[in-house]
């Protein structure tokens, strides 16, 4: 489908896979552990900020 676009990912890229990045939002504690990870490969599709701030209040202990 991407190729019907008039972009040349492959040079973007560096290399034929013709793919695009999935958007994905992480809250990751100090010490490096995830406590929250969403991604959807409908880019089109995006976690809502007040869940992603529920995740960061959750870190806190709020």
């Amino acid at each position: 489908m991407y190729r019907s676009f008039p972009l040349d990912l492959a040079a973007y890229n560096g290399d034929a896979s013709w793919t695009l990045p999935m958007p994905a939002r992480f809250v990751i504690d100090r010490r490096g552990v995830i406590h929250s990870a969403e991604s959807d490969p409908d880019y089109t599709t995006r976690p809502e900020p007040e869940d992603t701030l529920a995740a960061l209040r959750a870190l806190r202990g709020e």
